[in-house]
């Protein structure tokens, strides 16, 4: 067999060739832009030629702070075009963790939405390899103390559209990175080669994962600064899906016109994203057609039972369970039913498809506890481990890889069951599970149900000390606008559902729940807030 190299520009390269016609639609703060693959290579080609003119080398980092628009995606291409380094960085994170993940990595060069240039201005005198800053605007350059800056567009004029993308590097070569959101401690930096990252996309093509295809208009909501927004800008360019980025400061409403506008088929975010989504659909579904949706992908956190039933039973919207981390990259399962499984009972099938699913083709995974690999029996819980050619196996420059990357897997921190069928269920992570008694308690299963009531919108749930029982369950609960109920009945409707000693102690009435730069609950500062509200 011949020994083809797996490299970023080849994906770039086939949709100018394949489907110049096809658009990518992205929302900028100036309005919707409409760009074909053939103008979006030449514009990748310009700014690869822009970027080696201002310095940059082979192996260098250059960053972004962006949201999900043409310029990005642009930027996605280019920079490992050339042989360097993309850095996506959370714009979400502190100015703390943002200076940190800048020096770390070595940032040689930031693309900046205007937006953004505040919080680099407060940060200027403490990021000294930084050497240049691109904004990212169609419009003139703001007064900024930043030096030097440029002009997106303008350095786009004045660069080459025949730039030729770098084709002599090993397809192991670093083409990205991003930072751990890092709930504790400072950010972990995970690096992408160019194989691992095409290898991913093929992944996503899969007809039993993502099947994303050229038919597809693919609306990524997830940010492109949260692991490469799931690799979909990757595969969507690859396969020449029509592109729908939604951009800046988007809500549910703009969502929804776009998917209706645009006949979005597929698109993708957290949970949290799709609450929003599903509460602006209750309210004003006749505003909307969502009929050409095949598949809401949802990862990041759990997705309740209660949402899935929803948006599936409601509003006739397929949703799709996925799993994955910063570390692989990030696609490790995804939640579909097995032919033979088509025809059981629905309630049975919603209770598999709120699982996070089966490994998809290429990866291998495993669940171990103190006794060693679990059974695949959906009752014993261990902590999963996965391990594959699109997983990382180190964190870039930290002394903590030792205790995540051991004998060639990923230790992933969360802990699973895995049934007869190879699907895996969440439990928790290894730091929120409740320990009572010496017994596990799965915050995730208690949330859920929690979330299944109609009164609610969210439900978090931490361990709090106990005198006697190590610790106890709390539940800190949103209602939806206008629900009332009070903390017996939500109790009432656990009791059925769970052993008497997993009922939280106590359920807390919020106004809203903390939550990370990436939209989970922030279940460290939900457990301050609650100790303080029990003391």
């Amino acid at each position: 067999m011949m020994e083809g190299k797996l490299l970023i520009s080849q994906m770039m390269e086939r949709a100018e060739k394949l489907f110049p016609k096809k658009e990518v639609i992205s929302r900028t703060h100036s309005g919707i832009h409409r760009l074909t693959y053939k103008e979006i290579g030449e514009r990748t080609r310009r700014l690869a030629s822009a970027l080696e003119n201002l310095g940059v080398e082979r192996g260098d980092k250059v960053a972004t702070l962006a949201w999900n628009d043409h310029r990005h995606l642009e930027a996605y291409f280019a920079i490992p075009g050339m042989g360097a380094v993309l850095h996506t960085i959370n714009i979400r994170l502190s100015a703390e963790h943002i200076t940190h993940i800048i020096n770390h990595a070595e940032d040689k060069v930031l693309l900046v939405d205007p937006m953004f240039l505040p919080l680099l201005e407060a940060i200027k005198d403490h990021i000294p390899t930084v050497k240049a800053f691109i904004i990212m605007t169609d419009e003139e350059l703001p007064d900024t103390p930043l030096s030097p800056i440029y002009s997106y567009e303008d350095l786009l004029l004045e660069a080459s559209p025949h730039f030729e993308f770098v084709k002599d590097i090993d397809e192991n070569t670093p083409a990205g990175m991003c930072f751990t959101s890092a709930t504790t401690g400072k950010p972990k930096g995970v690096v992408y080669s160019h194989r691992g990252i095409t290898l991913h996309s093929l992944a996503m093509g899969l007809a039993d994962s993502g099947g994303l295809s050229e038919a597809d208009v693919c609306m990524a909501v997830v940010p492109m600064f949260h692991v490469n927004a799931w690799g979909l800008p990757f595969a969507s360019t690859w396969f020449g899906t029509t592109q729908v980025m939604p951009g800046p400061s988007f809500t549910p409403e703009l969502l929804a016109e776009l998917i209706t506008s645009e006949n979005v088929t597929i698109t993708a975010g957290v949970p949290t994203i799709w609450l929003g989504l599903l509460k602006e659909l209750d309210a004003n579904a006749e505003r909307y057609d969502m009929s050409s949706l095949r598949a809401v992908l949802c990862g990041g956190s759990a997705a309740p039972m209660g949402m899935i039933r929803a948006f599936e039973e409601k509003h006739n919207i397929p949703f799709v369970h996925a799993y994955g981390m910063t570390e692989t990259t990030p696609l490790v399962t995804l939640s579909r039913l097995k032919s033979y499984q088509e025809d059981l009972p629905t309630e049975e099938k919603l209770q598999i498809r709120a699982k996070q699913g089966c490994v998809v083709p290429g990866l291998e995974i495993k669940a171990v506890n103190d006794d060693g690999d679990i059974e695949w029996n959906g009752q014993d819980m261990g902590e999963l481990l996965v391990r594959g050619p699109w997983i990382a196996d180190e964190y870039y420059k930290d002394d903590r890889t030792d205790e995540a990357f051991k004998d060639g897997w990923l230790h992933t921190g969360d802990i699973v069951t895995i049934d007869e069928e190879g699907t895996i269920k969440i439990t928790d992570r290894t730091k929120d599970l409740v320990k009572s008694g010496g017994e596990w308690i799965s915050t995730i299963d208690l949330e859920n149900a929690l979330m299944a009531h109609d009164a609610v919108f969210e439900a978090a749930v931490v361990g709090v000390p106990h005198p006697e029982w190590q610790e106890r369950p709390v539940a800190a609960v949103v209602l939806k606008p206008g629900a009332v109920v009070d903390k017996a009945e939500l109790m009432e409707f656990l009791k059925p559902q769970f052993a008497k000693w997993w009922i939280p102690d106590d359920i807390i009435f919020m106004e809203e729940l903390p939550k990370t730069s990436v939209g989970k609950f922030q279940k460290n500062a939900l457990r301050e807030k609650l100790q303080e509200h029990l003391v």
